[in-house]
């Protein structure tokens, strides 16, 4: 009995289906399905922002990136599917991610044009020639890739039962699970007799870390993931460089903070001040959960811990590292410690 299991396990970790055995990673060099999906999507916005560095004076942008789930399901199956050269995806190594980043490409296609239109004088306005960049991104489907990586027989029940289940594949894609070695040694050097409230707070802020873009006056009052994340949107808050851009929806700082508080069960008005809701602390009396602040409370992260040296660690959402990121307090510009009075020590 326990060798007829062994059997069916491993006929499952070798197939399409071994790609829910990719939740975590489970070998040295190995990513979650969450963390390769979060490399492709930074490499998907970097190419929009290079798309929208000329001078435009308007941006039009159509069109979504394919959807995450039918990505996964076709990657899978290309992948594991194959009856020549195939490859397991229980587990996701550089190559495999450097596979799944081809079936994204090849599921996403950009075209770009640029118009001009003179615009007369009007009033006291001088005359004008209006710069407009359009970005249309066509989608492919798990169907069209049937076609275009002409699936055997088999390749394409697999793909039918795999989309069966989108929910689970979606899960995979946007899992709020600790999976980075790193960020699992932050969490297991908390101290043991942290407050629960701070320690889940931290525990929260860590879940984001590599998953969710910087989006400049990006909020979410979600509890959990919120599918919004990666879908492009035009940035709306004035005082910015990508105001007017498309780029993937995510958080700013503030966002970020507000996002983990809320989501920790603790109260947030999404506005971090000293003397107003924080209190200032030393460095020295800092403990996980405090909020560290730029000298002009323009960026805002959650204190998580310290590093070997001593030094305080920051998580963070950061627009020029455009993710959630944890760095060293005061190589990262931090001068300042806030403690908010949320917490019951």
């Amino acid at each position: 009995m326990a060798l007829v299991v062994v059997v069916v396990i491993a006929a499952i970790a070798n197939s399409p289906f071994g790609l829910f055995f990719a939740q975590e990673p489970n070998a040295p060099d190995t990513v979650s399905v969450a963390q390769a999906v979060g490399t492709v999507n930074m490499a998907y916005n970097s190419r929009l922002e290079l798309l929208q560095a000329g001078d435009y004076d308007t941006i039009t942008l159509d069109g979504q990136a394919p959807d995450w789930a039918e990505v996964l399901a076709v990657f899978a199956v290309r992948t594991a599917g194959a009856d020549v050269d195939g490859l397991d995806v229980a587990t996701l190594d550089p190559d495999r991610v450097s596979k799944l980043t081809a079936v994204f490409w090849d599921m996403t296609g950009i075209a770009v044009s640029e118009d001009t239109i003179d615009h007369p004088a009007s009033g006291t306005t001088a005359a004008w020639t209006e710069k407009i960049l359009h970005i249309t991104i066509t989608p492919k489907t798990a169907d069209d890739m049937r076609v275009s990586y002409g699936f055997s027989e088999y390749q394409n029940s697999a793909l039918d039962e795999l989309l069966a289940d989108r929910a689970a594949l979606t899960s995979l894609a946007g899992s709020l699970a600790i999976t980075s070695a790193d960020v699992r040694e932050v969490l297991a050097a908390l101290p043991d007799d942290l407050d629960p409230a701070r320690r889940e707070a931290v525990q929260t802020a860590l879940q984001l870390v590599g998953k969710v873009n910087y989006f400049w006056g990006g909020k979410s009052y979600v509890i959990g993931w919120d599918p919004r994340w990666g879908q492009l949107a035009k940035v709306w808050s004035a005082g910015n460089s990508t105001t007017g851009t498309y780029r993937p929806f995510g958080l700013d700082c503030s966002g970020f903070i507000d996002w983990t508080l809320r989501n920790a069960g603790l109260h947030s008005d999404g506005h971090w001040y000293i003397g107003t809701n924080l209190t200032a602390v030393s460095q020295a009396d800092a403990l996980p959960g405090d909020l560290a602040l730029y000298p002009d409370a323009s960026h805002v992260g959650m204190v998580v811990g310290r590093n070997e040296a001593g030094k305080l660690l920051v998580c963070h959402c950061s627009s020029g590292q455009n993710n959630v990121v944890v760095t060293e307090f005061t190589a990262s510009g931090f001068t300042v410690v806030g403690r908010p009075g949320i917490y019951g020590s």
